[in-house]
């Protein structure tokens, strides 16, 4: 089996990613929230997981919203695939000359993988707080 990493497509949202939140029990986040950085990371032509880099105007890249296809249980293949879309999204901040990346987790498995490349825990937080601006 092989694994790949490209940018996720206009179609991916409603065709895949919604899905996915929905299958793990989440909202899925307003397309317009998404950063355009995405990937998504896949097993041969089997959509595995993907995720989104968020860049700002200070030293901070922010790797978020990583989601996984929850039908797709195949081990090793479902970890690698995790760990590899964490690290390029990771890669693509440190070539783009950010200093610090930042993730937001609660999955402890997610947790695991972001620790195995090099991420180290900052303070815990209670809760997220999102407001919208305008409709």
């Amino acid at each position: 089996m092989k694994l790949n990493i490209r940018p996720i497509k206009e179609n991916d949202y409603d065709d895949t990613l919604v899905g996915w939140w929905k299958d793990w029990g989440w909202d899925a986040p307003p397309k317009d929230f998404l950063p355009k950085n995405g990937l998504i990371a896949l097993c041969d032509d089997t959509p595995v997981c993907a995720g989104f880099l968020y860049l700002s105007d200070s030293n901070v890249a922010w790797v978020e919203w990583v989601i996984s296809n929850k039908d797709f249980r195949q081990e090793p293949e479902r970890s690698y695939a995790i760990k590899m879309l964490v690290n390029t999204l990771t890669l693509i901040a440190e070539e783009k000359g950010y200093k610090y990346c930042y993730a937001l987790l609660k999955h402890d498995g997610l947790i695991d993988t972001y620790k195995d490349i090099g991420y180290v825990e900052g303070d815990s937080y209670n809760k997220e707080m999102i407001k919208k601006l305008w409709q």
